[in-house]
């Protein structure tokens, strides 16, 4: 028996989300007592209190956090399911390359050719996702491919494969206390104030962000600091400076792709993408590199 129709769950997802029944409502373009009546048919049903309702605020339950946390990936399973469907039956179906942008470790245009020069190559369109979601995108079938940083993105359920390995640099506003050093350790960052990825639970205590010119500004007021990938921060903004941390775990670039998915298209585009990562190291930034106590990477 069936205790939730994709609907209901639907509704719930976007009250937790938004954690506001008139946000919600509108998101889902729907009347706001009808909503609230669903939910509670979804609790009555479930037998469990999944949000407490105040005057003021709505927050999850231990239930609700479950239910949110299980139900956007069911959600995710219901769409990819139609979307591959789809794919299935279009023998001329096109190619879904999503990235954030200069999240490619400048490596990018050799993959684009080495694909093209593949016999059964399709286009390929490029889409650009944020700075937290780009696995959703393959998880709910928006994209077929996915140039993702391990350990950065969630890669539960996809399958990938690994193109280039770098450093982390800590990113810090030139008048703090650690921009004269020449290298980091974690420890010297161990008090240090990091942002909130929106949609990352387990992010930092600083400021909540969407994406780089927005931790780039919050950085430059002392707001907080960052440590990424360093090619994922290039080229070096005038205003900060980035420095080495030597015992951060490296960052991997994947392509990533859904485990679900194994047409031939996607396993030609992964395979051209290692291909070109391992033949062309000088479009990548060197590993070896470093960035000077100016800030400038050398």
């Amino acid at each position: 028996m069936v205790e939730l129709e994709t609907r209901e769950l639907e509704y719930f997802v976007a009250v937790a989300e938004e954690l506001h029944f008139g946000h919600a409502a509108a998101r889902l373009a729907i009347a706001q007592p009808a909503l609230s009546k669903a939910i509670q048919r979804v609790e009555s049903r479930l037998g469990v209190q999944l949000l407490v309702r105040s005057s003021r605020r709505v927050s999850l339950t231990p239930a609700g956090e479950a239910l949110l946390h299980h139900g956007r990936h069911a959600l995710n399973a219901v769409s990819a399911a139609a979307q591959s469907a789809r794919r299935a039956g279009d023998v001329q179906a096109q190619l879904r390359l999503v990235i954030k942008p200069g999240g490619d470790a400048n490596l990018l245009s050799g993959i684009l050719a080495a694909y093209a020069g593949q016999p059964d190559a399709r286009r390929v369109d490029v889409l650009f996702g944020g700075a937290t979601d780009r696995a959703d995108y393959l998880r709910d079938g928006r994209a077929d491919v996915a140039l993702l940083y391990a350990p950065f993105d969630d890669l539960t359920g996809l399958e990938s494969e690994t193109l280039y390995v770098e450093g982390r640099v800590a990113i810090l506003p030139r008048d703090h206390r650690l921009a004269s050093r020449g290298e980091l350790r974690m420890a010297d960052l161990e008090h240090e104030t990091l942002p909130r990825w929106k949609g990352v639970p387990d992010g930092g205590t600083g400021p909540e962000i969407v994406d780089v010119a927005q931790m780039t500004q919050m950085i430059m007021l002392g707001r907080t600091i960052a440590i990424l990938p360093r090619s994922s921060v290039e080229p070096v903004h005038p205003g900060l400076v980035y420095k080495p941390v030597a015992d951060a775990p490296p960052s991997r670039l994947v392509v990533a792709w859904s485990r679900l998915d194994d047409r031939p298209l996607v396993a030609s585009f992964v395979a051209a993408a290692v291909a070109a990562s391992r033949s062309q190291p000088e479009s990548a930034p060197s590993q070896g590199s470093s960035v000077s106590p100016e800030g400038e990477v050398g």
